[in-house]
């Protein structure tokens, strides 16, 4: 029996600014994000939308009815939990109509909690093949307007659905893990934006993936050339190139192996940082835009959290598995959103429910997602379903 990724479906928001746009505001040459950073675009999250209605979005877009009645467990790993108690995950059962029969929880390390969610769900259907499991990894990425970090951010979600015999991704029992308290990047409970040391995180990143991948190889006795393509967490993409460069020279055909490195970063230089859904977004960029995968093919993942937990692991591309309808969906999705201009990015950045017990409730009307955020009152977040028109279908 193999168990692993079935189904795969992502959100972001339909807003977006060009990096060019974001340096010519910021005094910067454009080469420094396009070349430096390696990022193109940047999703923008309007207030009526967080980690809980970019999850829904997401998975009701892979999920069948008999999908919602199977799935007995639901992970969701964000670093952007909308309570201190109440698990993200709940909402999302909620809204989606999951099976209540179902165990429903939050994991947080930092960018690393949606893989700590996959690997949770692998062990889970391998001791009950006829379930499935519902992991979700969605944030937003927010370092804060005119700051060196500014340029990493992003959002969106991505949701996956684990069970046996999966159509698109075998997950293998071979991983390797690494972490250590590490000061490099935390957001303290008072702040909506991330504190962060980015020079010292990215040595820290490359220096986890080093130690994950060659923890990994001794355990296994496998070389880089064992593998089709390496994934990255993307923080911002040429992140998972720094990693990727430290060993190359190991491969007998470089060449390959940056090529497909190449159509694992497409959708995140467009999207930005999704922290624990990063991974997974580069995963998705890969199946979609690379024409070189054949079934059976190995790859690996490397996942990044931190503060820091890194862990690199292993799947097989399912015999199963068609790239064209995911191929369709996502440059459909990447496709229709709007750019905005730097005002009005701006101006969306700083709108979003206080860090107090202030009532507050946005227009939702522009905001044609199904699922949608109306604010908050007497200390409650108010979620709306809407249907195709735009009208309220009904209120949680």
């Amino acid at each position: 029996m193999t168990v692993g990724i079935d189904k795969i479906g992502f959100y972001t928001s339909p807003y977006f600014i060009d990096m060019v746009d974001l340096a010519h505001a910021r005094n910067e040459d454009p080469r420094k994000y396009l070349i430096g950073i390696g990022q193109k675009k940047q999703a923008v999250i309007p207030p009526t939308q967080d980690v809980v209605t970019m999850a829904a979005n997401a998975a009701q877009k892979i999920l069948s009815e008999g999908d919602k009645e199977k799935i007995d467990l639901v992970i969701f790993g964000t670093e952007t939990g909308v309570d201190n108690s109440k698990s993200a995950a709940i909402y999302v059962q909620s809204l989606l109509g999951i099976s209540k029969q179902a165990r429903s929880f939050e994991i947080k390390q930092a960018c690393y909690g949606g893989t700590a969610g996959v690997q949770m769900a692998v062990d889970h259907i391998r001791l009950h093949p006829e379930s499935k499991a519902l992991v979700l990894a969605a944030d937003i990425a927010r370092y804060g307007l005119n700051t060196p970090g500014e340029v990493t951010q992003g959002g969106g979600a991505v949701a996956m659905v684990i069970s046996s015999n999966p159509r698109i991704l075998e997950v293998e029992d071979k991983r390797s893990f690494h972490s250590d308290n590490i000061m490099d990047f935390w957001r303290p409970l008072y702040r909506h934006d991330a504190v962060v040391d980015g020079h010292y995180s990215n040595s820290i990143y490359v220096d986890f993936f080093q130690q994950t991948w060659t923890d990994y190889r001794q355990k296994y006795h496998r070389t880089i050339d064992d593998f089709r393509a390496l994934t990255f967490h993307l923080p911002y993409t040429k992140m998972g190139l720094k990693a990727l460069r430290s060993i190359i020279d190991q491969s007998k055909h470089p060449e390959a192996i940056l090529e497909q490195f190449e159509a694992s970063r497409m959708y995140n230089a467009l999207v930005g940082n999704l922290y624990t859904g990063s991974l997974y977004l580069s995963l998705i960029s890969l199946l979609s835009n690379s024409e070189a995968l054949n079934q059976d093919d190995l790859i690996g993942l490397f996942s990044y959290g931190s503060g820091a937990q890194g862990e690199f692991y292993s799947g097989r591309l399912s015999d199963q598995f068609d790239r064209s309808q995911l191929k369709t969906d996502m440059d459909t999705i990447l496709s229709e959103r709007s750019r905005i201009t730097i005002e009005q990015y701006q101006e969306m950045y700083q709108t979003f429910l206080p860090l107090n017990e202030e009532d507050k409730l946005f227009d939702v009307s522009s905001d044609n997602s199904c699922f949608v955020l109306k604010g908050r009152k007497e200390n409650r977040r108010i979620y709306l379903t809407k249907n195709g028109s735009g009208d309220d279908q009904s209120l949680d």
